[in-house]
């Protein structure tokens, strides 16, 4: 169960997720789990998943998304569910999430069956007789008549007159001057429509062999070329929603999901373009995936501003081109978009298009849901639960790296300040725990407030922090931590007495490219800045000497 002294980003997150949820260590053991986590918490306790403990190790080793599904066997047979495992914020800690893949496997076993079945079923059809006189006409037809015509419609009327093409038969069978068998035609209803049948006969020839005319049976095979041309229909269908789907699923980024999506439902469905939307924190859709065209199709956007719930699969005209668009959904909630386009000039979307896109659509909705729980563990193990901000092993293993790889390519320079509270257990000792949170979130809005929107903060844990700042020089560097250490005498008025003021020590190290400095060696020069405040008596600030200089410091500040 999920306690009162967890986390409350992970309680909201085991008590909101659908299926199981836990919360565990590096040896398997339950830290908290919402109500259906405790089936799986049994489990683990019993050593009864294997897979799991092998998923939990995975994800343990690397530091990385373990994904895998377990079959169990129980007293309503055997149940399928799929197990992801990621890491916490907490480098002991690890979410366990399960998703029961059941139902889709038996939905698709009783589609397959039904397909079987509906096919045998509908395999229905009717026979008339025939025969045809010497001038060639009709002389005789089943009472029941043919086609949806009386007898009396079709006696002394020539064959052709009903066949579609009667050119491309040779011999027609009416006509026949040789047994023919099951030659299929398509012929003209009484209503306008088409009939197909297959025509067998035998020609009625003189003793001196000369044709006097033909004899066979009709058989009504109409409603069963339908079927078959739409379960032709619904294969191809399915053959280009597989193609879809595994194109998604090959993607083990979940990020890119999207964006294979839309290049290959665009591809399947012979669209000029297509767009995918996710719908957002605020409700509004915004574009995630698009490829091809995209000129001229703006007024999709404000369709979707304007739409409220499921409008299903929508033909629509935008600025010179055919549009389908149809809204995705997760447990019948909408959660995006997706529209494919054409020229104008091109034929209209048929209904299978139509059909298949909507199947799309419901597959982009699970896919959207996946996202978004990736999107929610990703951030839960990159930032600090209290701050929001970046955690220690992301903006350590992470956005440093990366950053300084770009630095590298465009030589540009850098700060790295390391900021550590001074006298900040005095606050807790004193004022208790909450006065310390505060504290914290009030150095947090320092941080932010003395930074660009380039600049990337962390909380490297407990009452530590560190901000990089791209792209500025070391007299700029300099002039920003005078600032901040100005600004940092708001943080007073939590101290725990007088004697012991609460403040900030920072420790700056400049980063130069052309150096060839490594980044363990950046961090140590910025850590050692800092601690030279602290033991030259809190307060102030000091500016790492460069890399490979013997001067213990170059430059200093204090009295904040």
């Amino acid at each position: 169960m999920v306690s009162e002294d967890t986390d409350p980003q992970v309680r909201t997150l085991l008590a909101g997720y659908p299926g199981a949820a836990l919360l565990v260590r590096t040896d398997g053991s339950v830290v908290a789990s919402n109500d259906k986590g405790a089936g799986v918490e049994a489990l683990l306790r019993h050593n009864a998943v294997p897979e799991v403990v092998e998923l939990l190790d995975t994800s343990v080793a690397e530091r990385t998304i373990a994904v895998g599904s377990v079959s169990l066997s129980g007293s309503r047979g055997e149940v399928v569910l799929e197990f992801t495992v990621a890491p916490h914020g907490a480098p002991d800690l690890f979410l366990i999430l399960a998703r029961d893949l059941t139902m889709e496997r038996n939905l698709r076993s009783a589609l397959v069956e039904s397909r079987q079945r509906y096919k045998d079923l509908v395999e229905v059809s009717s026979d008339f007789a025939w025969e045809v006189g010497a001038e060639g006409t009709f002389a005789f037809v089943s009472p029941q008549g043919a086609l949806g015509f009386a007898a009396a419609d079709l006696v002394e009327k020539a064959p052709a007159d009903f066949v579609q093409s009667p050119e491309q038969y040779d011999p027609l069978p009416f006509l026949s001057d040789r047994p023919l068998e099951d030659v299929e035609m398509w012929m003209t209803r009484a209503d306008g429509g088409v009939g197909c049948v297959l025509a067998s006969c035998v020609p009625l020839l003189a003793e001196d062999g000369e044709w006097r005319g033909a004899r066979g049976v009709c058989r009504d095979v109409t409603i069963e070329r339908e079927q078959e041309a739409a379960l032709a229909r619904a294969r191809h269908r399915e053959q280009l929603l597989n193609y879809i789907v595994s194109t998604i699923r090959d993607e083990l980024e979940p990020l890119n999901m999207l964006s294979a999506a839309a290049a290959a439902t665009g591809r399947a469905l012979s669209a000029s373009g297509c767009r995918i939307y996710r719908l957002d924190d605020s409700g509004a859709f915004t574009v995630s995936a698009e490829y091809g065209m995209t000129d001229g199709i703006e007024g999709i956007d404000e369709l979707l501003a304007e739409q409220e719930g499921d409008a299903g699969v929508q033909a629509l005209e935008i600025g010179g081109w055919r549009v389908l668009l149809a809204t995705t959904h997760y447990r019948q909630s909408v959660n995006g978009a997706i529209g494919i386009w054409r020229w104008t000039e091109s034929d209209p979307w048929d209904d299978d298009t139509q059909i298949l896109l909507g199947d799309v659509a419901n597959q982009l909705g699970i896919a959207n849901e996946q996202i978004t729980n990736h999107e929610h563990i990703v951030k839960m193990s990159r930032t600090d639960g209290m701050t929001g901000m970046l955690n220690r092993r992301a903006f350590f293993e992470q956005e440093l790296p990366r950053r300084i790889a770009r630095l590298e390519r465009n030589g540009e320079t850098a700060a790295l300040f390391y900021v550590d509270m001074d006298n900040f257990k005095r606050v807790n000792d004193v004022r208790g725990h909450q006065a310390g949170d505060d504290a914290i979130l009030l150095l947090r809005d320092l941080l932010l407030e003395h930074s660009r929107p380039g600049d990337q903060q962390a909380r490297l844990g407990g009452d530590e922090f560190a901000m990089w700042l791209d792209g500025i020089p070391s007299e700029t560097a300099v002039k920003r931590v005078e600032e901040l250490l100005e600004g940092s005498k708001v943080l007073r008025k939590f101290s725990g007495d007088e004697e012991h003021p609460l403040g900030i020590s920072v420790g700056v190290a400049l980063f130069d490219p052309k150096t060839g400095e490594s980044l363990d060696d950046l961090l140590v020069r910025a850590d050692e800045a800092m601690y030279a405040v602290k033991h030259a008596g809190k307060g102030g600030y000091r500016v790492a000497a460069p890399p490979g200089s013997d001067d213990g410091k170059q430059a200093e500040g204090g009295d904040a």
